[in-house]
């Protein structure tokens, strides 16, 4: 009797979701999506509302219900960077040289 194997197909990812889908310009979505979950997490240690993140960020509350919903359209890499300095918390940038000098140059968002 032959034996069934149940491979299921996939693709490994490239690490960046949003390439893997045709995204343009997905370095700067992943940086988006990593930014408001920070966000999300500051909010929830925090156990702030949404109206209360809302007046500390100077926006009315249903743009905190799209950001914590992950509808990031309206929300440039710089608002949200902002929104992290109004909610209390240091922003740290580093520039540094890439190592391989043909791979592509990259965007990574920390939470220490």
């Amino acid at each position: 009797m032959p034996k069934h194997t149940n491979q299921i197909e996939h693709e490994v990812s490239s690490g960046n979701v949003f390439a893997d889908l045709g995204v343009p310009n997905p370095e700067e979505a992943l940086a988006k999506a990593q930014l408001a979950r920070a966000i999300c997490l500051l909010i929830e240690k925090e156990s702030l509302s949404q109206k209360e993140v809302a007046q500390r960020l100077g926006v009315d509350q249903p743009k905190v219900s799209a950001l914590v919903r992950g509808r990031l359209t309206e929300f440039s890499t710089d608002r949200l960077l902002r929104f992290l300095l109004r909610l209390g918390h240091d922003v740290k940038i580093n520039v540094r040289s890439r190592k391989a000098k043909k791979a592509p140059a990259s965007l990574e968002v920390a939470l220490v």
